[in-house]
C-alpha cells in the first residue's frame, strides 16, 4: 500500500483533548479502521507514526539513516499486513516497535548471508569441472564471473590462480616474483573490491 507524504497532523480542539477516554477511543477505532484496510485511516497513521518511528529506527540501527528508512518502510508493510484493533495507544506503540525491530533483524541477517555466500565463493570457488548451483547462488555466482571480468588482467589471473586452480599463497609468489605478504595483501584487495561491488549491484536490483 502507498503511503503519500502528508502535511503535519493539525491538533484536536482543546475540548476533545480534556477527554480522558478520547486517546483510548480514537486509537481502537482507528486500528479497527486499519484491519478493515480503510485507505483514510492508513493515512492517519501515517501521518501520526511516521516520524516517530523513523526516529525509533534511527535509534536501533545506530544512526544509519538509509538502514532505518528501508525498515521503515518494510515495517510500514508490515503494518498492512497484520493490522487490527487495539484499545490502548502503548499497547499498539509496543506492537509497532516489535514489527519495526523485526524488519532491522531481518535486513541484517539477509546482508550477513550475502557475506557468507560470497566468502564462500571467493575462498572455495568451483573449478570449471563443478555444476553450477542453483537459484540465489546462481546470481551470486554470475555476478561472480562478470566481476571478475571487469577486473585488470593482473588481477584476474591472480584470482584464477588462488581460487580456480587452487594455487598456495607460496606457489603464486614464486611464480610472480612477489613475496607472500604482498601476494596476500593484494588477495585480500580484490576480493573486498569484489564484495562491495556485487553488493552495491544486488542492492540497486532490489530497489527496482
Amino acid at each position: 500500500m502507498f503511503f503519500p507524504a502528508l502535511p503535519p497532523r493539525v491538533s484536536e480542539p482543546a475540548s476533545r483533548q480534556s477527554c480522558t477516554d478520547e486517546p483510548t477511543l480514537e486509537i481502537a477505532l482507528l486500528t479497527a479502521r486499519m484491519a478493515r484496510q480503510d485507505e483514510s485511516a492508513y493515512r492517519q497513521f501515517y501521518a501520526r507514526y511516521f516520524d516517530r518511528l523513523l526516529r525509533y529506527l534511527l535509534v536501533v540501527t545506530g544512526g544509519r539513516e538509509e538502514a532505518a528508512r528501508d525498515a521503515l518502510q518494510a515495517t510500514m508493510l508490515r503494518v498492512v499486513r497484520h493490522a487490527r484493533r487495539f484499545d490502548s495507544e502503548e499497547i499498539f506503540w509496543s506492537w509497532l516497535t516489535v514489527l519495526a525491530r523485526s524488519s532491522v533483524v531481518d535486513a541484517e541477517r539477509k546482508h550477513k548471508r550475502y557475506f557468507a555466500v560470497l566468502d564462500r565463493f571467493l575462498k572455495n570457488a568451483p573449478s570449471p569441472h563443478v555444476a553450477a548451483p542453483t537459484g540465489t547462488e546462481d546470481r551470486f555466482m554470475t555476478l561472480l564471473a562478470n566481476n571478475l571480468n571487469g577486473l585488470s588482467a593482473e588481477d584476474r589471473q591472480l584470482i584464477e590462480c588462488k581460487y580456480f586452480e587452487s594455487q598456495s599463497v607460496r606457489e603464486i609468489a614464486g611464480k610472480t616474483g612477489a613475496t607472500e605478504k604482498a601476494v596476500e595483501s593484494r588477495l585480500a584487495r580484490i576480493r573486498r573490491q569484489l564484495k562491495e561491488s556485487i553488493l552495491s549491484q544486488l542492492r540497486e536490483e532490489n530497489e527496482t
